[in-house]
């Protein structure tokens, strides 16, 4: 199903990117991989098995016009996008209250409006062609309020409604949409996130909790995404308690607030 294919991962310098990148290359993919981060993004390209036909991007995904480089840069290297993976995040913890607009817009850049460009930037060569897929990060916290990530969850929010239209508007173009929702996986998001610079005792009291809450391994999580994609899943649910959420934010759409409190 992958070999041979381009495969377009941005966050590629670690965590879920990383593993995705390392299992696609293994499935025979042609890798297109990015970060904001050239030490990560080195690393990783180290870590593919030898004789991975891929080619390395530094790429800022907040910015439209990098992007739209990019996507010109993939096009002249490789011909053209089989698939897009955009998986490039962050995070800000903090309250609504503590947290700048300065600080919800560096976190939505990243999150919101990077994915969207990513979309934007290779969705018409893949109309083009009728043939791709666009894949997007969004989470459990795309399902459910959480509170200290009032940022994240809009971006994640957002990302859900993005591909769910897409689900409709791709319907016959030989063009698919999937949406992932990863649950607590062990990456290195809490490093590469911010605590909001007003941060008092409820955002620290979330950061000591963290730690408890990423427990699934990012190749596991990368896995699953990619045993998604070969069944044709719309929607990929992987990772520490992504079930749980999924049905607390369905059955309790009202209550679970109060029912998030027991889970720890």
């Amino acid at each position: 199903m992958f070999k041979n294919k381009v495969v377009v991962i941005t966050g590629a310098g670690s965590g879920i990117g990383r593993e995705l990148a390392i299992q696609m290359a293994e499935a025979g993919a042609r890798l297109a991989l990015s970060d904001i981060n050239r030490i990560g993004l080195d690393e990783t390209l180290r870590r593919l098995p030898a004789g991975s036909q891929v080619k390395g991007y530094l790429l800022d995904v907040a910015s439209w016009e990098a992007f739209q480089a990019h996507a010109d840069e993939v096009k002249r290297d490789f011909g053209t996008a089989h698939y897009v993976i955009n998986n490039a995040g962050a995070t800000v913890i903090g309250t609504v209250a503590n947290t700048s607009i300065e600080e919800f817009e560096w976190q939505l850049g990243i999150n919101l409006w990077g994915v969207l460009y990513g979309t934007k930037a290779f969705l018409p060569m893949m109309l083009e062609q009728r043939e791709g897929c666009v894949v997007n990060i969004s989470s459990i916290f795309g399902l459910l309020g959480y509170p200290m990530q009032s940022a994240y969850n809009m971006s994640k929010f957002a990302i859900r409604g993005l591909t769910e239209c897409l689900w409709s508007e791709l319907d016959k173009t030989g063009v698919r949409a999937v949406c992932v929702h990863p649950g607590g996986i062990k990456t290195n998001i809490e490093k590469s996130g911010r605590r909001c610079k007003a941060a008092g005792a409820e955002e620290n009291k979330f950061v000591a909790q963290a730690a408890a809450m990423l427990q699934t391994p990012a190749d596991e999580c990368a896995a699953d995404i990619i045993k998604g994609l070969r069944k044709g899943s719309k929607r990929i649910m992987t990772g520490h308690k992504s079930s749980t959420v999924f049905w607390l934010s369905r059955l309790f759409p009202n209550r679970y607030p109060t029912l998030l409190k027991l889970l720890g």
